[in-house]
């Protein structure tokens, strides 16, 4: 019985060993997209994300700035983040403010857990500080893309119009956008050979813009058709089957 007891023990103790060391491996090998900051989804329009190297640095992109700094990790799960700091863009204000609450999340950190491939970093015990998902290196994710033809016509920003028509694809399954005069959420899903669908109802706000000339409706009903998508460079064409493109996009940097 006793030898049963050790035996028992070290296989325990293996198997915390085990998972602690798969554990600390996983965090450092993806790039972690800020999906969560204190329970609330985030919507930017460049990705915010930190990464963990092998010689125990941190980098990553805050929301204006680059952040660098160190980490280290004890007993599989304590985390740490030190030496934190970023470049001096100047920034607008709302974006400020995220740097601020980014960076006040690393540094109160102490521990992590993995829950379904995404990232929780915590303070103790409590709900979490701020939730990663892993970034998705696919072309057509992370970026923004600005409407440049519907239905073979090209576009150009009606009077009045605040922003041209756009969308984002996050590392969550998420879309994000603007239709014109009202934003749109939603989700989709990509597949083997740049098949791509969107859900078929778009959540979209209710604003109303008398002033500003833009179907919206019809820059809506591409989501619904599309299934299949080419890029080339900067350019993105949404497609169905083989025909023409519903819509051509071009990805504008910031």
């Amino acid at each position: 019985m006793k030898y049963v007891t050790i035996l028992i023990l070290t296989t325990i103790m293996f198997g915390c060993m085990t998972t602690n060391k798969n554990l600390d491996s996983k965090i450092i090998q993806n790039k972690w997209e800020l999906n969560l900051l204190d329970g609330k989804q985030i919507t930017f329009s460049q990705p915010i994300y930190i990464e963990l190297t092998t010689d125990k640095k941190v980098t990553g992109f805050i929301g204006c700035n680059n952040l660098t700094g160190e980490y280290s990790i004890e007993n599989g799960s304590q985390l740490k983040f030190s030496k934190l700091g970023t470049t001096r863009m100047a920034c607008p204000e709302a974006e400020t403010e995220l740097e601020r609450k980014v960076l006040e999340v690393l540094n109160k950190t102490d521990n992590f857990s993995i829950i379904n491939g995404k990232l929780n970093l915590n303070a103790g015990s409590r709900a979490p500080l701020a939730t990663f998902v892993e970034m998705n290196d696919n072309q057509i994710v992370n970026k923004y893309w600005k409407l440049k033809t519907l239905e073979g016509k090209n576009i150009e920003m009606a009077k009045n119009q605040a922003k041209a028509q756009y969308f984002i694809l996050k590392s969550d399954g998420t879309i994000t956008g603007f239709a014109g005069c009202n934003h749109f959420s939603g989700t989709f899903k990509l597949e083997d050979g740049n098949r791509i669908h969107f859900n078929e109802n778009m959540a979209v706000t209710m604003k109303i813009c008398p002033d500003v000339n833009v179907n919206e409706n019809e820059f809506l009903k591409v989501f619904n058709l599309t299934d299949n998508y080419t890029i080339n460079g900067n350019t993105l064409n949404l497609n169905v089957g083989r025909r023409a493109p519903l819509a051509i996009f071009e990805a504008v940097e910031f």
